[in-house]
């Protein structure tokens, strides 16, 4: 078995983790909050924490790559955050604008394939423009998908699926009889890709925020008390360490899965 150890210091410890690398969950999706308490704490602007956060999605989207992960997905910005102050909203805006140009030519070197969910005809028109034009330059890519929940939330997406269920059934594209759980899964707009393995939240919130509500039915949840600027390598190899620890049963039982049922 393959197996990536890491030794690091932690308050004078030396503590190792193995990564099991046959082992590694396929989609890894994050909730990346913490950015306002993390400038807070260092007695500066939101946006400052907002551009520490910026570096820290460098890191993780890195970490990720090199470790063989072949889906990550970042809560990169919801419906509700267009209520904050404008001065912010436009700020991030501009960071994921000047991400989007920083990142594109390291993202096609580095066979990483950009992908957007949410409503994105929502973000400001020149945002629009460059996401497009990355989304165009990544689509060979097929090493790694990143993919950025970008104006999204949950029900606005199951309401979105139902809408084009209703929409097709009307047309005669589709038969109600026939829809299932996959057939529903092709109408949200993660379509294409596998429901996530680990749902990391940084900052210690204990909710979901509306994020991938159908896709986190059995996704396995950690919740660090990390603020987002704060999570780095060490923090993510944690968080597959621990779920590398558990036993995903899927509903049935642990002698089911190890053969052991009589």
């Amino acid at each position: 078995i393959q197996r990536l150890t890491l030794l690091w210091s932690q308050k004078g410890v030396c503590i190792m983790e193995e990564i099991d690398k046959e082992k590694l969950p396929h989609h890894i999706a994050i909730i990346m909050d913490g950015n306002g308490r993390w400038a807070k704490k260092k007695f500066l602007n939101r946006i400052s924490g907002h551009i520490k956060g910026v570096k820290a999605v460098r890191e993780v989207v890195t970490a990720c790559r090199e470790l063989g992960i072949k889906v990550l997905t970042l809560y990169a910005f919801s419906i509700e955050n267009w209520r904050r102050p404008a001065e912010e909203v436009n700020a991030l805006m501009g960071l994921l604008k000047e991400y989007l140009q920083k990142e594109c030519a390291e993202m096609v070197q580095n066979n990483i394939r950009l992908n957007a969910i949410g409503r994105v005809e929502d973000l400001p028109l020149d945002v629009q423009t460059t996401l497009r034009e990355t989304l165009e330059k990544t689509k060979p890519c097929d090493g790694m998908i990143l993919n950025l929940a970008l104006s999204y939330g949950g029900r606005s997406e199951i309401l979105h699926a139902v809408q084009g269920i209703l929409s097709d059934l009307q047309k005669g594209k589709s038969k109600l009889e026939e829809m299932t759980v996959q057939r529903f899964h092709e109408y949200l707009w993660t379509h294409g890709i596998p429901d996530p393995d680990l749902l990391i939240r940084t900052s210690g919130e204990f909710r979901v925020s509306n994020f991938l509500l159908w896709q986190i039915a059995y996704t396995e949840l950690y919740v660090t008390d990390t603020l987002w600027p704060d999570f780095d390598r060490k923090e993510l190899l944690k968080a597959i360490a621990d779920y590398q620890s558990r036993e995903r049963r899927f509903g049935l039982t642990s002698e089911q899965l190890n053969g052991r049922e009589e």
